[in-house]
């Protein structure tokens, strides 16, 4: 048994945490580390995630016009068009009403830091409170003229948030924001000019939230309800109707120029990324095609969803990459109908709602900025910024350190079996030992182990991404490692046995026949090394041959520490060695490029078959 594997393992399984964290994935659990190389598919949110969550309110709308707001960012400076011309907030008094259940109906703050403004609070209610200082209304008279009572908070459940607010003249006003549909719902009036209501015309508003949300804008409503002045609670049968809808906002969330380029890696490596987010239909599928995701024109909803049963999910799921208007209940559905395919499922998730989809997923990923801890102590992964090129990058990651560790373990069992089947064919046949017990553990103990720290630091081939996921049930120990273990096992038991006769037949002492025994198997680990490192493709290139930095620490530390135990007196007397004569050194050498020829050639040749076949 490799004594040096469990540490190796456990070396190269770290060295991945340390690369992952530097890309911005935390990882939690060590063995997530190889489970996230293996990834299949990946469901993913959209804000934050994979647009900027940076968010600005493009369009408004009203019972009769829709305007164009333009700014940048946060700042609370911007000009109104109406028809591609530049109009007065002022002349139009619903957008006074607008702004100001844009301001009551929000927990976030801005903040003006030297000319920069940032948000303080959910980046979707910032941006409400830029447009409204855009269409020229004080938030801070606004929230100290209208006093907060009592709130509803959102959840995804029911898609709205209600706050109630009593002014100093005793008037008291629910208002209401949520989803285009929830809100719609709720509503049997719509707000006109100078504060006068009339009926709702539903389909004119369904009509103007679709073709904004068509832009990929995120659509929100505004409703307001007028109550009692004594009216201090506030309870969901009290806006479950009756509402007067004021107007809507589409506000755009541009995608992470990255995390375009990180779909489309995820892609070539065979990897599909659905998008689940609780926005309209129509502006998921307008970011998903910004995005470069596949079947972009095919969206399925919640309501869909709801409507389908198990079977039916999961044929679905397979032909949908887009799924709106979804709770943490759908997620869970979905990850379960993807692994019922036999895939590898990632999951992203924030809330504390999101808990058993991640727990369920192969690997759950939880956001570092906006996660709960809730979400954060059931997931394997932390995504430090929230930012889906980061789970593409662990994902490379995840893949190296898998060929890593398989690098590890296709280099130590073969050499390891090497060395036993030296031992055992010399017991088995009563002959001289040409190695000693104190030279095995030698090698064992100080070169196997460090030889084998080395390829823990191994960097990312340039094929890694270009590889398919490997199936869910394929096995460390393949077929193909286990004739590469009986090939070089073989080729070891040769190569030590052919320069010990070698050694007698020349009249050497015992002792040096073993030493050199001993130094070719050294020598043979090394070359070894040098092949195993390209186990996909050529070894017999500069980049091979050039390696790295900790490869060529760890040669150089075995080649002085063999000479040390070679031609010391000191450790001579230890390891029961002697000086070897300077022509034999290059025929131990000659016997290591040996093995790397025979084995490479024996590579290529099976390559070769291999891509015959397919």
């Amino acid at each position: 048994i490799p004594e040096g594997l469990p540490a190796v393992l456990t070396i190269t399984l770290a060295v991945g945490v340390q690369a992952m964290a530097r890309r911005n994935a935390i990882v939690r659990r060590l063995p997530a580390i190889e489970t996230i190389g293996s990834v299949s598919v990946i469901c993913t949110d959209k804000t934050g995630t994979l647009t900027r969550n940076e968010m600005m309110v493009s369009s408004v709308l009203t019972h009769q016009s829709l305007f164009t707001l333009q700014g940048i960012g946060y700042e609370p400076k911007g000009t109104l068009l109406l028809e591609n011309t530049e109009v007065s907030p002022a002349e139009y008094a619903v957008l006074e009403e607008l702004a100001r259940a844009a301001i009551l109906c929000n927990d976030a703050a801005l903040h003006d830091h030297e000319g920069v403004w940032t948000v303080e609070g959910d980046p979707m209610e910032g941006a409400l409170l830029a447009f409204a200082s855009k269409i020229g209304i004080e938030i801070r008279k606004e929230q100290a003229d209208w006093m907060r009572t009592d709130t509803i908070p959102f959840d995804t459940k029911h898609r709205f948030m209600a706050t109630l607010n009593h002014d100093y003249q005793h008037r008291a006003f629910v208002f209401i924001k949520g989803a285009p549909e929830q809100i719609l719902a709720m509503c049997i009036n719509q707000s006109v000019a100078d504060g006068n209501v009339e009926s709702l015309n539903k389909a004119y508003w369904q009509e103007r939230a679709d073709s904004i949300a068509a832009l990929g804008q995120r659509v929100l409503a505004f409703a307001v309800k007028p109550v009692k002045s004594e009216h201090t609670v506030l309870e969901r049968t009290d806006i479950e109707s009756t509402l007067t809808l004021i107007g809507m906002v589409g506000m755009i969330d541009p995608p992470r120029v990255e995390a375009i380029a990180a779909v489309a890696e995820c892609h070539t490596a065979g990897i599909r990324v659905k998008m689940i987010t609780g926005d309209h239909a129509k502006t998921a599928a307008a970011i998903g095609k910004q995005i470069g995701l596949q079947n972009s024109s095919k969206v399925l909803t919640g309501a869909d969803l709801d409507g389908m049963n198990d079977a039916s999910l999961k044929e679905a799921v397979l032909k949908c990459d887009i799924f709106a208007r979804t709770s943490p209940e759908h997620k869970l559905r979905l990850v379960m109908a993807l692994q019922s395919h036999g895939m590898t499922v990632a999951m992203t998730g924030d809330g504390v709602n999101d808990a058993p989809a991640l727990k369920r997923a192969d690997v759950g990923i939880a956001m570092g900025k906006k996660g709960s801890e809730a979400a954060k102590e059931v997931a394997e992964l932390v995504l430090a910024d929230d930012n889906f090129a980061s789970i593409a990058s662990a994902v490379r990651e995840g893949r190296t350190v898998y060929d890593n560790i398989k690098k590890v373990i296709s280099w130590t069992l073969p050499t390891n079996a090497g060395e036993a089947m030296t031992i055992i064919v010399a017991l088995l046949f009563g002959m001289t030992l040409p190695v000693t017990p104190i030279q095995i553990l030698w090698i064992n103990l100080i070169t196997d182990v460090t030889l084998g720290i080395a390829l823990a630091f191994e960097p990312t081939d340039e094929n890694t991404i270009r590889r398919p996921p490997r199936p869910r049930g394929e096995p460390l120990l393949s077929s193909e490692l286990v004739w590469h273990i009986v090939l070089v096992s073989i080729l070891f038991l040769c190569g030590v046995y052919g320069i010990y006769a070698y050694a007698i037949d020349r009249g050497y002492s015992v002792e040096l026949a073993r030493t050199l025994a001993m130094n070719a198997l050294v020598v043979m680990e090394i070359f070894h090394l040098f092949f195993i490192r390209n186990i996909y493709g050529t070894s017999l290139t500069w980049k091979a041959v050039r390696g790295t930095k900790v490869l060529w620490m760890t040669v150089i530390i075995i080649t002085v520490a063999q000479f040390s135990i070679t031609y010391l007196p000191p450790l001579q007397a230890i390891f029961a060695t002697v000086a070897v004569p300077f022509l034999d050194c290059w025929l131990v050498i000659g016997i290591g490029v040996a093995l790397f020829i025979i084995i490479e050639t024996e590579k290529q040749i099976r390559l070769r078959l291999k891509a015959i076949k397919s």
